[in-house]
């Protein structure tokens, strides 16, 4: 801890000052490295490594070059020639009658709401009928978020790891963090709320209006992020931080998760499961719709918020 604050110091002297403590610690000159008998390459070794050598940085370069040009317009011709192919085989415009044959389109329609309790046709649709897809497209934002934060992740204050990463990244951000911007922080202060409210309405409303989980959580990520870039790092880290992100998010997947897998079980072997859609056009209407949503939004908002700051900052 007493050496980390003595980098925290040494940041505050600026640049010039973290430059020449950086090169004092780790810029100290290196001992020779004395040549090993045992570790000389055999002479046929030698000459088999300068040859590849010499023909990957010549003539297999440039066959490389080649190869990937080649692949590259192949397969941009065969998406071209899949698109073409796939847009000659939709309708007309205009066109109703693929649409009249079409009985799963039908259904959706004439039998969406009664099964659903939903006015808004397509949150029943998403999160009913192809509710398992909304919980696997949920999982892969949380996995993409675990993956980048195993690759962006740098030490917190007092871990024991190589400093050097997380001085940088400190020296940067005292760069990017704001230095009392009234406008800024005067202007959020006004729109923070009403992108939260309104997030809160899409969330609350999918199933009665156009939102939901996806659109809903995006406008609560976009008010987390504009408050991080109003009031920095050490204000949001009051209200959000990684125990946060963790408890939202496993809690938001795990009820998502088990809902649907209650509802599927009882619905495959023909049971009652006593969740009724409730009346038609009222915010508790849907049946489990409106939490589903609320549950999604959460993943989503969580998400967008923690990639940005581990693209930004490379921690939480």
């Amino acid at each position: 801890m007493t050496k980390k604050n003595d980098w925290l110091r040494t940041l505050a002297d600026g640049s010039e000052a973290l430059d020449e403590a950086l090169a004092e610690q780790y810029g100290g000159p290196e001992a020779p490295e004395t040549p090993d008998d045992f570790e000389q390459p055999h002479p046929r070794e030698g000459r088999v490594y300068a040859r590849f050598h010499d023909w990957s940085h010549g003539r297999g370069a440039r066959l490389l070059r080649r190869f990937y040009s080649a692949a590259a317009v192949l397969i941009c011709v065969g998406i071209c020639a899949l698109l073409v192919a796939t847009t000659a085989d939709m309708p007309k415009f205009g066109d109703a009658k693929p649409l009249e044959d079409d009985a799963l389109s039908t259904f959706y329609v004439e039998e969406g709401y009664r099964h659903t309790g939903a006015a808004n046709i397509v949150t029943g649709i998403i999160l009913e009928f192809r509710g398992f897809d909304t919980l696997g497209e949920s999982h892969v934002l949380f996995i993409a978020v675990c993956t980048v934060l195993m690759l962006l992740y740098l030490p917190k204050e007092g871990d024991p790891r190589d400093l050097r990463e997380w001085l940088a990244s400190e020296a940067d951000d005292r760069q990017l963090e704001p230095h009392g911007d009234l406008i800024l922080q005067q202007g959020a202060l006004l729109i923070v709320p009403l992108v939260a409210v309104f997030g809160i309405y899409i969330l609350l409303n999918g199933h009665l209006s156009p939102g939901g989980g996806f659109s809903g959580g995006t406008v609560l990520g976009a008010g987390l992020i504009l408050y991080l870039l109003a009031f920095g790092f050490k204000k949001t880290e009051r209200f959000f931080h990684y125990g946060t992100f963790r408890r939202l998010t496993t809690a938001a997947l795990v009820f998502y998760a088990l809902s649907k897998g209650f509802i599927f079980f009882t619905g495959a072997n023909g049971i009652d499961n006593g969740i009724g859609t409730g009346r038609f056009g009222a915010i508790f209407s849907g049946g489990l719709l409106m939490p589903l949503s609320i549950a999604v939004g959460l993943v989503v908002a969580c998400t967008m918020y923690v990639l940005y700051t581990l693209f930004r900052k490379g921690d939480l």
